[in-house]
């Protein structure tokens, strides 16, 4: 993809204690001739499960018929998946059409220096994604937040129905010095469009800042709705959800895209229809299986979990899917839950994954019987090696490089055939 600098060269070269400007944003949809009025929204905000979230509403969605366009977070295997129609991505020529696009616009506009922000990628992939959804005469888009939530690009679109995942200490000190003030930052991405809120379940300070600050947001016009994976006969039933700690995130996606057909005006799915689709979900990197390429019999299970709750599931999955677990690969950058994973591998084989990413850090302590590699040398043999039964954790910089090695189909996240 030829066209991929205008997505990340002002982050590149931003100063120290520079920030993303969304007035920059704003000043960059208007020069793209975007209306963010023009086309409703679906956002998804939270601490972890965003992307298996929109994953979901946007599956839920195409099942009632809407032609849905899904800009995500992370990619796996290609920047291209960052912008997908009914589930599929766009391609590698479409992508550098879009790029090229963000590209003149960009340079119409004053100066970083002049400006005082730079435009951060996160946005510039949103942006993009509504540009593809003008394209194609989408029904609806499906954004995933960045970290944020007020000061992210997705408030200046406004989200017409918000989907909230857990909120907890992710970006402590960034987004907030507490987690309700976390929880604020996230709630406040809605505004004058916002039609409903839909949340999993939260602890009690989170729900109370969570209210307040939905209140402040939209005058009192719209009251969190909480949708809980445990109530008997919620959507999607047990065999559709996605397994581990995403199957909250599975429900929410869901709950959030039929309450969006509501606001809407849009009749949902027969219940028939809607399990058809969401039977055919696949999420890289989420507990996915795979194969390893040139060895008779190695697997390695892949999921993108950042803390010790996220780890032990992991290690309960592969346990009732294999039996046990000869070796487990290990990306985590020091502002993840370093201990708690520690602590959930127990006395298992680790070997521990530096990425080269300069704005990760990976000087944390380990145990001292824990191997470590580079991800450059990262390969099928490699994965092979390890034994018969991998599993490959941590962060998704980390996750799309393993996805790559074992060549894992990652354009397309569900189907819409036979609708």
């Amino acid at each position: 993809m030829r066209f991929l600098d205008p997505f990340f060269c002002e982050w590149a070269d931003r100063r120290p204690g520079q920030t993303r400007s969304l007035d920059r944003a704003a000043a960059l949809m208007r020069a793209l001739d975007l209306d963010p009025d023009a086309l409703p929204v679906l956002g998804v905000v939270g601490s972890k499960g965003k992307g298996s979230t929109a994953t979901y509403a946007a599956a839920a969605l195409g099942a009632a018929g809407l032609r849905t366009v899904l800009a995500t977070g992370p990619s796996f295997r290609s920047y291209r998946e960052r912008v997908r129609v009914d589930g599929a991505s766009v391609t590698d020529e479409e992508m550098d059409a879009l790029g090229e696009r963000i590209d003149r616009a960009r340079r119409r506009l004053p100066s970083v220096r002049e400006t005082g922000g730079h435009l951060a990628p996160s946005g510039l992939f949103l942006i993009a994604g509504l540009l593809r959804a003008h394209d194609v005469g989408a029904d609806v888009c499906v954004l995933e937040a960045g970290a944020g939530g007020h000061r992210d690009e997705l408030r200046l679109i406004g989200p017409d129905v918000v989907a909230m995942s857990t909120v907890f200490g992710e970006h402590l000190g960034v987004l907030g010095d507490t987690i309700p003030e976390i929880a604020r930052e996230k709630a406040r991405v809605a505004g004058p469009r916002t039609r409903a809120l839909v949340t999993l379940p939260q602890t009690a300070e989170v729900s109370e800042a969570m209210t307040e600050a939905l209140a402040q947001a939209t005058d009192g016009r719209v009251v969190a709705e909480t949708v809980d994976p445990a109530v008997p006969g919620t959507e999607p039933p047990p065999e559709l959800r996605p397994p581990g700690l995403s199957t909250a995130s599975g429900v929410l996606g869901t709950a959030a895209a039929l309450r969006a057909l509501d606001v809407l005006g849009r009749p949902r799915p027969s219940a028939e229809r809607l399990h058809e689709v969401l039977a055919t979900v696949r999420l890289p990197a989420r507990l996915s299986r795979h194969r390893v390429p040139g060895s008779p019999s190695a697997e390695v299970v892949v999921d993108s979990a950042i803390n010790g709750a996220g780890v032990a599931a992991a290690l309960e999955h592969a346990r009732v899917l294999w039996g046990g677990v000869d070796h487990v690969l290990l990306c985590l950058p020091d502002h993840k839950d370093v201990s708690g994973v520690v602590e959930s591998l127990g006395g298992l084989p680790v070997t521990t994954v530096v990425l080269p990413e300069a704005h990760l850090r990976f000087e944390r302590t380990l145990p001292g019987h824990w191997g470590t590699m580079a991800a450059e040398d990262l390969s099928p043999a490699v994965l092979a090696g390890l034994g018969r039964r991998v599993l490959a954790l941590g962060t998704v910089y980390f996750t799309g490089r393993v996805l790559e090695a074992v060549r894992a189909p990652t354009d397309r996240l569900f189907e819409l055939s036979g609708g």
